[in-house]
């Protein structure tokens, strides 16, 4: 998208002009579309930009879904014209191709287009999400992962029998066998391009297979001929430089792969010896994607404004709690991103540290040789710190000197591993943590889960869903009355699915002095969930029924990521 856009959005009353500079700095800074950062921060809907951009030109507004594209087409534009102009045909009439565009202004890439092809080109505007769908769905076919499967033989790879017998250079040689650098690519670039959290390769007695976790959820993709089960392993442990010779002991590395685009996708490997082989497990990071605005989280309003209000204390505790895979992280960096001032001094201690943040001082934590939690922590007290963040509240010396820490001006940020807010104070309190410490440093206590999202494009009403069924899951009877509860019949942009992306859930305890004495009177954590309620906090499971009534999630969602409230 053009500047002359940018302008006539701000004169239209689009967006506003310091929207649109923002947008700008933000374009030159990474090197990006105008027009993607406008979207990207918010200020526009995607479809909306280009039907203005439409509009503009006097050209078409296409939705990419409605088209079936011809292999034929995807011949005469290749891959890397398609995405050096982020384009992509989608029909013919005669001697003229339809191109679907982002920038119909774009002469260059017009011109281009017409010179390789011999053809008039007519452009149309498509957003550039769907555009760039397009081209990771329909081209490399080629490369597809069961064609890649046919290129092996099995008398090509020998099994290992037994974890002594080890032949490094063998097992080296197979890793580098072209097919198996192929698949081993494949596997990595398609989980990807499916938005996978995690891939999960794991060996069995007669079987050995590939999962992904998409959503928070795992979906089976591949199942390797047992054969190629050390080669495959093997060859992600030289990619992540690990020792292949060493299969009795767990080990850790990262790979990083250039995706193209300029875009870079690091991956946490994780290597577990287990009863029949090693399990691998890579967890993507992919820092393009890490959500740093926090109004973009899933907070409700009146948490938004008690978790703000917390984290902007002078000094105090700030908790986080949820399960592994809850998107603590991302709460946490948000909360950083926001504090993070030139006035003042930032420390992390992370385990590991999962996205590099410019001006904060991130400390990876190696138990091997005593750099733990404590140690550190006690680092960064001699280091005249203003915030700290510790990755994990984990034993007693953590948790004892974070809390002096927040008993003597800086505002700690920390995570602990309980089922709700409330929970979290006998988990201190069970950890040797003194009542009076905890109601005099613990400003805030937030527990998180991850739901996932209904696909927009193909959200229809769920009419097996009755009020009962509502009322029974916690909803008040009036609202559950007016409640249209929505699915995702399943299409092409959320892998007939029905779900697409997800959303965070919430329980924000702010800790009130009608809390705090309730923690100095040893109540149980019901008594204080009951008080919290009272006092106004939305439990997990009330955030997860918010949503539902928003439509932008499943009762199924609601019942599998929330408990139900206890009732008196």
């Amino acid at each position: 998208m053009n500047e002359q856009i940018g302008e006539l959005l701000v004169k239209e009353k689009r967006i506003s002009a310091e929207q649109l500079n923002e947008a700008r700095s933000a374009a030159s800074a990474k090197g990006s579309r105008l027009g993607h950062q406008i979207t990207k921060l918010g200020f526009l809907e995607e479809g909306e930009l280009s039907e203005f951009v439409a509009g503009q030109y006097g050209v078409p507004c296409i939705d990419l879904d409605d088209f079936e594209i011809d292999r034929g087409l995807l011949e005469l534009v290749p891959e890397e014209v398609a995405t050096k102009h982020t384009v992509v045909p989608v029909n013919r009439a005669g001697s003229t191709l339809i191109l679907a565009t982002v920038d119909p202004s774009n002469i260059a890439a017009i011109d281009d287009i017409q010179f390789r092809t011999g053809y008039n080109i007519q452009p149309v505007v498509a957003p550039e999400s769907a555009i760039r769908r397009c081209i990771d769905a329909h081209y490399d076919q080629s490369s597809s992962l069961e064609e890649v499967m046919g290129d092996f033989d099995d008398s090509d790879i020998d099994l290992v029998h037994g974890a002594e017998d080890v032949d490094t250079l063998e097992l080296e040689r197979a890793s580098e066998d072209a097919p198996v650098v192929k698949l081993v690519n494949l596997i990595l670039t398609d989980a990807v391009k499916k938005s996978a959290s995690d891939i999960h390769i794991e060996p069995y007695e007669k079987s050995f297979r590939v999962r992904y976790r998409i959503d928070g959820v795992l979906y089976e993709v591949m199942t390797p001929p047992m054969k190629l089960r050390n080669a495959i392993l093997s060859r992600v442990k030289i990619m992540a430089e690990l020792d292949i010779a060493e299969r009795r002991l767990p080990q850790d590395g990262r790979i990083k792969l250039k995706m193209g685009r300029g875009r870079e996708m690091d991956f946490r490997v994780s290597v577990l010896p287990t009863l029949f082989g090693e399990k691998i497990v890579l967890r993507l990071l992919d820092k393009s994607n890490l959500q740093l605005d926090m109004t973009k989280l899933g907070f409700e309003i009146p948490q938004i404004e008690s978790f703000q209000q917390a984290i902007h204390q002078p000094y105090g505790m700030v908790l986080v709690t949820g399960p592994t895979g809850s998107g603590k992280t991302t709460t946490l960096y948000s909360a950083l991103s926001e504090l993070n001032q030139i006035s003042d001094n930032l420390s992390t201690a992370e385990d590991p540290v999962e996205f590099n943040l410019t001006g904060i001082n991130q400390v990876q934590m190696h138990e091997e040789i005593g750099l733990n939690f404590a140690a550190t922590l006690r680092s960064f007290l001699r280091q005249d710190p203003d915030i700290i963040m510790v990755g994990e509240i984990r034993d007693f010396e953590t948790a004892e000197i974070a809390v002096k820490a927040a008993l003597t001006g800086h505002m700690v940020l920390s995570t602990l591993h309980t089922n709700d807010a409330p929970s979290t104070v006998n988990r201190l309190l069970n950890m040797g943590i003194e009542p009076f410490l905890v109601s005099s440093s613990v400003n805030c206590i937030v527990a998180q889960r991850l739901a996932r999202r209904v696909c927009e494009d193909c959200k229809q009403a769920e009419e097996e869903i009755h009020a009962d069924e509502l009322i029974a899951a916690g909803m008040d009877a009036s609202r559950a009355a007016e409640t249209v509860a929505m699915k995702g019949k399943g299409c092409r942009s959320c892998s007939e699915t029905g779900f697409r992306g997800r959303v965070a859930l919430y329980e924000v305890m702010e800790m009130k002095d009608e809390l705090k004495e309730f923690v100095l009177n040893g109540a149980s954590a019901l008594e204080l969930k009951r008080e919290a309620m009272r006092l106004g906090m939305t439990s997990l499971r009330q955030s997860a029924l918010n949503k539902l009534h928003e439509g932008i999630t499943t009762l199924g969602e609601v019942l599998r990521v929330s408990a139900a409230d206890q009732s008196e």
